[in-house]
């Protein structure tokens, strides 16, 4: 439940800072223009809200003072003989800026414009409306959010690069190499080998981008046996990005050895006596020969815990064999009496747990950051992430793909188990770029929409109806509520257990 509350906690901070300051994009544009601005929300407020400006003890708490502009006259009736004259009637026109109860967004309500808030529009036209201002302002006030979103990201990585560095393990630095699967292997791949670089670039640490790199390259170049050897990929091979990630044990891991770096007490490694330095031979009859085997031959018995009907079948997946090898039992062992490793038995936690932690004799490489140094490299850095995101998008379209859509609990559990800044703003720059992106897609109902209607504007000096963006509304929203009851539906089945 801890756990629970802290990724939730985060992923609404981050949200919520996400949202406010796009919306703020289209406010400070729609100000600039001298556009009026109805409703400024954070989170969404159907039938009732939590706080408002327009709150009277809000009014007063702040001094905030009631904004009146005349908007029409009208003709008041005088005293009998006195001739009719005309009054100019005033209303309150000022922005309310509220905090609504649904925290699925946001919104800024532009006055004269067609958009989610549904507000009507009157048949007389006004100098204060979004649609009497000219195209390329109304332009700037539908980007505004989106800039303000992608600047954010850049602007984010920069800091992050300027306070905490940049720190990993280079790849060519990983001496042990990678542990590939069958299909790598397939393709001319070996255990051990050392990457370093494709006909694309090179290689600079274990990350998604080396998975992008790999699954586009025709040649491959790694260290094999402390010798250069070019690897070459066929034209015939489709290395499917999601495929390579999705896979069972997936195409390549750092190469880790099984030797036990240290034992969690009350753990079930702790009760049988595991101890640092003891490697791990095999587990259930099945020889591994590094802590990849081992978690694969774990992820494999999580499958068959899965179809567990009982509590006596469910420890019956649980408890396995374990063989082991120490040094100081196998510096006893003689040639009449060898030694092959101590058997060990023990029942993992029902997540599947031992409880220990592998040795790693790698040391993490930290680049530091001047604040000027940080900038272009933190643009440089989140250019980067952006184009990689887009060209992932095709696989969206694949049925895996479809597959793979997350909602809110799929974005929640990418923020770590415990308070962490660092990780924090990297997800929430990475969240940022995702916000821009996906708000610039020409879907009607998003800010990308409104931008492709006003281009066409631009292009043809022809107007849009009314009716047909409003229809065209109704239409992009659907579209929007389907895929966010697809990507939701699929973070349900995924914790009932059916992906």
């Amino acid at each position: 439940m801890e756990v629970f509350l802290i990724r939730l906690l985060q992923f609404l901070l981050a949200i919520s800072l996400l949202v406010l300051l796009h919306e703020l994009g289209h406010f400070t544009f729609a100000k600039i223009f001298k556009v009026r601005v109805t409703k400024f929300y954070l989170f969404f407020n159907p039938k009732f809200h939590i706080l408002s400006t327009y709150d009277t003890w809000v009014r007063r708490l702040f001094k905030m003072k009631p904004e009146v502009v005349p908007t029409k006259e009208v003709t008041v009736e005088q005293k009998e003989g006195e001739e009719p004259k005309k009054e100019t009637v005033k209303e309150y026109v000022g922005t309310e800026y509220g905090l609504g109860w649904l925290p699925l967004g946001g919104y800024c309500a532009i006055d004269g414009m067609i958009d989610e808030t549904n507000q009507k529009l009157s048949e007389e036209t006004h100098p204060w409306e979004f649609r009497t201002k000219p195209t390329w302002q109304r332009l700037l006030i539908m980007i505004g959010g989106v800039l303000v979103n992608f600047l954010l990201a850049l602007f984010i990585y920069s800091m992050i690069l300027f306070h905490w560095g940049e720190t990993y393990i280079p790849v060519e630095k990983m001496t042990d190499g990678m542990k590939f699967n069958a299909e790598a292997k397939a393709l001319g791949f070996e255990d051990h080998d050392i990457l370093v670089s494709t006909d694309r670039g090179p290689l600079k640490k274990f990350d998604d981008d080396l998975f992008r790199q790999v699954s586009k390259a025709r040649q491959v170049n790694v260290i094999r046996q402390g010798q250069p050897f070019t690897i070459n990929i066929p034209e015939s091979a489709d290395l499917n990005l999601l495929n390579m990630f999705k896979a069972t044990p997936m195409f390549m891991r750092p190469f880790l050895p099984a030797v036990v770096d240290s034992v969690m007490p009350g753990t079930p490694a702790a009760e049988i006596g595991l101890q640092p330095g003891d490697s791990i031979l095999a587990i259930n009859g099945k020889t591994v020969d590094s802590h990849n085997e081992f978690t694969y031959e774990i992820e494999r018995l999580s499958d068959v815990l899965a179809t567990a009907k009982t509590a006596a079948d469910s420890l019956k997946v649980r408890s396995i064999d374990l063989v082991i090898w120490r040094a100081e039992q196998a510096a006893l062992a003689t040639d009449s009496v060898p030694y092959v490793g101590d058997t060990l038995q023990a029942v993992l936690t029902p997540e599947l747990q031992l409880g220990f932690v592998t040795m790693s004799k790698y040391e993490p490489t930290t680049f530091r950051y001047g604040f000027l140094e940080s900038i272009p490299a933190g643009i440089s850095y989140g250019w980067h992430k952006l184009s990689g995101y887009v060209s992932d998008m095709k696989y969206v379209f694949t049925s895996e793909g479809a597959k793979s859509l997350g909602g809110f609990g799929a974005i929640g559990s990418l923020f770590p188990e415990v308070w962490d800044w660092h990780r924090f703003w990297e997800m929430t720059a990475f969240l940022s770029i995702i916000l821009a992106f996906m708000n610039i897609l020409p879907i009607p109902a998003l800010d990308g929409g409104h931008v492709l209607f006003l281009l066409y504007e631009m292009i043809t000096r022809r107007k849009p109806s009314d009716q047909f963006m409003i229809r065209a509304e109704y239409v992009g929203f659907g579209i929007l509520i389907l895929l966010m009851v697809v990507a939701n539906l699929n973070d349900i089945l995924r914790w009932l257990g059916y992906m």
